[in-house]
Order: structure tokens, then sequence, then C-alpha cells
């Protein structure tokens, strides 16, 4: 039987090995997240709620239907932690570290499986960029936890303090969103922190250093943090990134100024919170304010905000800033009369408009698709369920709190968002799409009007 299934197994795409890896990890956690030593006293979420808590953790929204400190125990909070850092550097990731500390070989296929896993460019150098990777995440999420317990060790005591400083770091810089802020109200998330400077500045540092990529890291070191000396990749994602920030924050702050989501707050507090909000949309899933006061042109804006996500490589979701960039600049490039796309003295390879535009529609189609159905099955406005798609399909995990009470139809709809984001749309193209039959030869050409 064993080995049936490691020759079932070896016959699998990388593609392939990826999905179903992601699959099994789901699976095994809501099986303990299920398990009485997993709950809270007085606490009994269903299946569903379990299985739809491991997938928001394996696959970083942080989208819940049950408030993570009010129902489950340490054991389940441990469980849903490890299940975020699983998911947040990839499971492949992991896996490769672990046979390297043993002193295993790393043959090819468990290279591929890596490139194909963290959108590595090359299957060269793979095993030293774990290394980084592995490295990297140890050093700023030990760093953010040592940072956020100077707030909750003198808060909660040193026990307490730490375990939640060093789950609201892993959470912040996996761009998962999960909190244990439910002490303080149910499902509040960061909502009583709204005017603490310090825990926004760090939580804000952590989502925008996980949300930035590894190898822009990398190449942000081996430039020496000299912008004209890094590959078109970092500086692409970078200007997105800040342009994103900024845009994001100011736009926040004009149309959220006289909202109910901000009422009682001072001027330089909405600034800080329109601030944190714009970083966080982005996918890592934690709010300030009351979502569910904010008016529909800061939904709407959000909503943007959200489907552009994180860039590749790192541990946010989204159709990625770099596909965002491509997209604005082919219709420069268009009105340029250029022929190809062009940015920082370079131009990009052939055939990257067709992918970006592959990418776009997939996640548009999806969206769209499970925002009409759970729209119709709830009987909820149409914008709060894009919201909600939305925020599933970017692996964000903010909610304008209707998660909680969505049907089980439209909860696994969700689920597979979730699982569509994290796993990404090109992965999960190749892995069901057919290389047989495939064409040698072009078929004559003949022009279509567009436009």
């Amino acid at each position: 039987m064993a080995q049936k299934f490691l020759n079932f197994i070896k016959n699998l795409s990388p593609m392939k090995i990826i999905i179903l890896g992601y699959c099994l990890i789901i699976l095994l956690g809501s099986v303990l997240l299920s398990l009485p030593i997993s709950l809270k006293e007085g606490s009994e979420p269903s299946f569903l709620t379990s299985f739809f808590t491991s997938t928001s953790a394996t696959c970083v929204p942080g989208l819940i239907r049950a408030d993570t400190f009010t129902n489950w125990s340490y054991f389940g909070q441990a469980v849903i932690l490890i299940l975020i850092q699983i998911g947040g550097i990839g499971f492949m990731t992991i896996c490769i570290s672990a046979l390297t500390v043993v002193g295993k070989n790393i043959g090819f296929a468990q290279r591929s499986l890596m490139q194909n896993s963290i959108s590595a460019p090359q299957i060269g150098g793979i095993v030293k960029i774990t290394k980084f990777i592995m490295l990297g995440t140890a050093i700023i999420e030990v760093t953010g936890a040592i940072l956020l317990s100077f707030y909750f060790c003198p808060l909660l005591g040193i026990g307490k303090g730490i375990w939640y400083s060093v789950f609201h770091s892993i959470s912040a810089f996996c761009n998962a969103g999960f909190d244990l802020m439910g002490f303080r109200g149910e499902c509040s998330s960061l909502t009583t922190l709204v005017s603490n400077v310090y825990v926004n500045l760090v939580l804000c540092s952590l989502i925008i250093i996980g949300g930035l990529g590894f190898f822009v890291w990398k190449n942000i070191l081996d430039s020496k943090f000299k912008f004209k000396k890094m590959n078109l990749h970092a500086k692409l994602v970078i200007v997105v990134s800040i342009t994103l920030v900024v845009f994001g924050t100011l736009v926040l702050f004009i149309f959220g100024f006289n909202s109910d989501a901000y009422n009682g707050l001072s001027v330089p507090e909405k600034v800080l919170a329109s601030f944190f909000q714009s970083v966080s949309t982005r996918t890592a899933g934690f709010n300030t304010v009351d979502l569910a006061k904010i008016n529909e042109a800061s939904k709407f804006l959000m909503i943007c905000l959200m489907l552009v996500g994180g860039s590749p490589g790192s541990t946010a979701g989204g159709m990625k800033t770099t596909t965002f960039a491509v997209l604005i600049l082919s219709v420069v490039t268009t009105f340029r009369h250029r022929k190809s796309i062009e940015a920082f003295g370079r131009r990009f390879e052939e055939g990257m408009t067709r992918t970006v535009t592959c990418i776009f529609i997939l996640y548009l189609f999806f969206a769209c698709s499970a925002t009409v159905i759970i729209s119709h099955i709830e009987n909820i406005p149409f914008i709060d369920a894009l919201f909600e798609t939305i925020s599933a399909i970017a692996t964000v995990g903010l909610t304008v709190g209707i998660t909680s009470s969505l049907s089980t139809i439209s909860c696994l709809i969700l689920c597979f968002l979730m699982f569509f984001g994290r796993v990404g749309s090109i992965t999960m193209l190749l892995a069901f799409s057919s290389t047989k039959n495939k064409k040698i030869s072009s078929l004559p050409l003949e022009k279509v009007q567009v436009g």
C-alpha cells in the first residue's frame, strides 16, 4: 500500500504535489483542531469551523468563523500558529530545510518542487535560497516578538505576554491576520490598539517585510540597499509597494475622515488608522477600525488593494504587485506605441502580458462568480459579498462581519478561494492542464479588430 502511494506521488507533476501537500496539511489541521484538547471549555465549534480555520491558517487569509482566543485552547492556538508558519513560507521550504539539517541529499525532483513552491526564477542555488529564507524568517520573527513583548508583557505578564508576542509576530510576518485580542472583545481584531503608535508600526513593519518577498530581501542585501544596483523585479516590487501604501493611506484618510468607523479619533489617529489599514489590506488581514462601519467608497478601494496583494515569492497573496505593474505598463506601452513593455531601462520578456492577463482574468472570474453565488444564497449586499470573496482569494482575511454567519455552501466556496489564492492561479492552471497534443506548427495569421 505504501509503495503504491509512493509510486503515485512519483508520477505526479511538481504542481500537483504542491496542491496535494497543502490539501493534506489542511485536513490534518482540521482533525487536530477538532480534538477536545484544542478547544476551550464550553466551546464546541463544528468540524466545518475547524476545516475553515485550518484552511484559513494554512492559506494565511485569517478569515475566521470563530474567535481564535475565545474558542481555541493554547494547544489549538499552537496548531493554528504552526499552520500559519507552514503556509506563510511554504511547506516545501520547511521540508527541504529539514532534509538539509539531517544531512540528506537534495535531488533534482526536490529542487524542482522547491522552485515551484517559492516561485524561484531558476532551479540553481535553490538550497542556498532555502537556507536564506529560513534564517531570515527566524531573525525577523524573533525580532518582531521581542519588540512586541515590550507591550504585551507589562499588560499580560511574562508567560502570556511572550506567547502573545510570538503569535502576533508570526501572524503579521506571514500576512495571516490571526490575533488573540478576543479577550477585549470577540472578533475585535486590533480595534482597541487603533491609537497605539508603537504596536501599529511594529506590525506594519512585519507585514511589509513579509509582503516584499524572499528574493527582494536578498537582492536588497546583495545590492547593499542601493536602488540602482537592484534588479528589475526588486525595483518594481519596491516602487509599486510604496506607491500603493501612500496612495491607500491618502485615499482611505479622505474617504473615511467623516465615516462612522473613524468616530472619536483625532486627526493623527485617523492618519495612523488609514496607514495601518492601507498596509494591512494588501494581505495581512488585521484591522484597527470596525470595517462594518466604513463607507462603500472605502470598501471599494480596499477591494482593489486586496486584489493586488503582495509580491511573488512572499508570504502575501493576491494577484501580486508585479502582475499589477505589468498590466499598468502594458497600457502605457500601448499609448506610447512601443513594441515591448519597458521599465527602469529594461525590456520585459515576450509573452509577459499574456501571463499577467491570464492571472487577472482568473482572479476576477472566480471572485465575481463566487460573489454572485454568495450574494444570492445569503441575501446580502453585492459589495459586502465581493469584499468577502476578494479577501478570501487574495488571502487577506479582512471581513465586514458576515463570515461567521455564512451557510455551509458559502463557507466551502470561500475555502476554495483561499486555497486557490494560496497555491496560485498559474500553479492551479498548470497542474490540471494537459500537455498532450501540443502543437508544433503555427496556424495562418489573420487580424481581428479590437477596441
